[in-house]
């Protein structure tokens, strides 16, 4: 399997999704303008969604090859990840045609493995050299990772609780890590969670060497619980985790 790379990314930006807030961006300017307060803030890696003139998420090449070159040029030499979820269009066949008709090209995709015809889409993207990281949201979707055999062709996987318990989702976040620890899967590991759960499951990850990921598509809320004005303040406190938590990193046995 492939080892960890040196200076891997730590901190990585997810900064809309569809999340229902004052803020969250859906035009490329506004991607871009939150894009660049995240990086300002921390972020080394900036991961988004597109979305269309309608104020909805798409593949669609043109608003992903617009979106991207605004993300680009307002944040340069920072990596971008662009979203391959099904939510955006659930039918395997369309979200491929759709993905093969792209023109500009992230660096990165998030690519759930859980999904339906991910293996197509994965397949498409890394022939073009695009970098994979395996969204793993569930023990199930670990297992069907680590079944597939699809890890050599990985960047990193993330670990993804989708579970607003912070409880819950600290147990699910180290089920999926037990389970590619079990099957030697060592590629760089990004954790992130939904809601509050998101802080517990983060702090987790410093603590255990891991990188994170925090953002609106993650979490509209701060620490204490009070709404996050956008991605700049969400990265920030994310940072200070990493140095509060992080300057030794390290990994413990899985209990």
């Amino acid at each position: 399997m492939s080892a960890h790379t040196p200076n891997e990314p730590l901190l990585h930006a997810a900064v809309n999704g569809d999340r229902d807030h004052p803020v969250t961006p859906r035009t490329p300017e506004t991607i871009a303008a939150e894009a660049a307060a995240a990086v300002a803030s921390g972020a080394q890696v900036v991961h988004f969604h597109p979305f269309d003139e309608m104020g909805r998420q798409t593949f669609d090449a043109e608003a992903v090859a617009t979106t991207i070159r605004a993300v680009r040029a307002a944040c340069p030499g920072i990596a971008i990840s662009v979203s391959t979820s099904a939510e955006i269009t659930p039918d395997p066949q369309q979200r491929l045609a759709l993905i093969t008709e792209w023109t500009e090209l992230p660096d990165l995709v998030s690519a759930n493995q859980g999904e339906a015809g991910i293996g197509e889409v994965c397949t498409l993207l890394s022939g073009r050299g695009v970098g994979i990281e395996a969204g793993l949201l569930s023990v199930s979707d670990a297992a069907t990772f680590v079944d597939s055999g699809a890890a050599d062709r990985c960047r990193r996987v993330l670990v993804e609780p989708t579970v607003t318990d912070p409880d819950a989702a600290l147990a699910q976040a180290a089920a999926i890590e037990r389970v590619l620890a079990e099957a030697d899967v060592d590629l760089p590991q990004v954790h992130h969670g939904e809601g509050i759960a998101s802080w517990v499951v983060n702090a987790r990850a410093i603590r255990r060497g891991h990188g994170i990921r925090t953002g609106l598509e993650d979490t509209p809320v701060l620490i204490d619980g009070t709404q996050a004005s956008g991605n700049g303040a969400l990265v920030s406190v994310a940072a200070g985790l990493l140095a509060e938590l992080g300057s030794s990193p390290r990994v413990h046995p899985l209990p």
